[in-house]
């Protein structure tokens, strides 16, 4: 039976753990082996793993750091940063990757979508959509290349095209909200979650136990992503990998929305 998901999501730049705000000023944050090994303890629902530089440095994925990564973690693990081709999807799921995400390789041949499905099943097949609103018209629009280009294409009949094409679930990633910690862009949300059916998570901008519950409470069953939420703690932002206790997961994902 499906459930709403709450999901840390690691950056990941030159094999360090970083976290961003808008996409820029990565910060060193520590190792992202240690990180998993955290996450093991706290039973965390599932993890989300972004190589963010691979892509823009025209990379392959980097498959032992993968390999690694899927050795290590006892809970579903969904990889992206880097992948173009349906063989090099199949081989990270032949590691031990339950989940391939898919962002500007799926938007420059959208075909490789149905392809990838075919070949690892649609369940494994993530796209990931980078969205920002436009200063001009206030349109949203879905950038690539680590927020780097606009492609001036909408999310909403994306999502619905790569649905149609096989993909398992859609992430959207707020470039405006990212590593803010002001809360989820539910305008976003929203107009993307009534353009499909399968699964959507939602990622940038959680600053709380409280947005997440809003989330759920609003939408269900969804994924609620978060980076910064998960790897800071206190006005300060020190770094500590943290996780809701199992009683504070349960209560937010029964979709009770009373937490302080």
């Amino acid at each position: 039976m499906l459930r709403p998901r709450v999901i840390p999501c690691l950056l990941i730049k030159r094999k360090g753990l970083v976290k961003t705000i808008n996409f820029g000023n990565p910060k060193y944050v520590g190792d992202p082996i240690n990180a998993v090994k955290i996450f093991n303890e706290k039973e965390v629902d599932e993890l989300i793993v972004l190589d963010i530089d691979a892509t823009r440095e025209n990379r392959p994925p980097d498959f032992k750091m993968i390999e690694n990564l899927a050795v290590e973690c006892r809970m579903p693990l969904c990889y992206g940063g880097g992948v173009k081709t349906a063989d090099q999807t199949q081989r990270i799921c032949g590691l031990g990757v339950e989940k391939v995400a898919i962002s500007s390789a799926a938007i420059e041949n959208p075909v490789l979508v149905k392809e990838t499905a075919v070949r690892v099943g649609n369940q494994s097949v993530v796209v990931v959509l980078d969205v920002m609103k436009s200063t001009a018209g206030g349109k949203y629009e879905v950038w690539t290349h680590n927020g780097e280009r606009n492609t001036r294409k909408d999310p909403a009949q994306l999502a619905r095209e790569f649905e149609m094409l096989g993909a398992g679930e859609i992430v959207i990633n707020s470039i405006d909200n990212d590593g803010l910690m002001t809360g989820y862009d539910l305008e976003l949300v929203e107009i993307v979650r009534e353009s499909i059916t399968i699964p959507l998570t939602v990622l940038g901008g959680a600053g709380s136990l409280r947005d997440i519950s809003q989330l759920i409470d609003r939408y269900g069953i969804i994924g609620a992503a978060a980076g910064s939420l998960f790897v800071f703690k206190g006005p300060y932002r020190a770094v500590l990998i943290n996780y809701p206790a199992k009683k504070e997961k349960d209560l937010l994902t029964n979709e009770i929305s009373s937490i302080s």
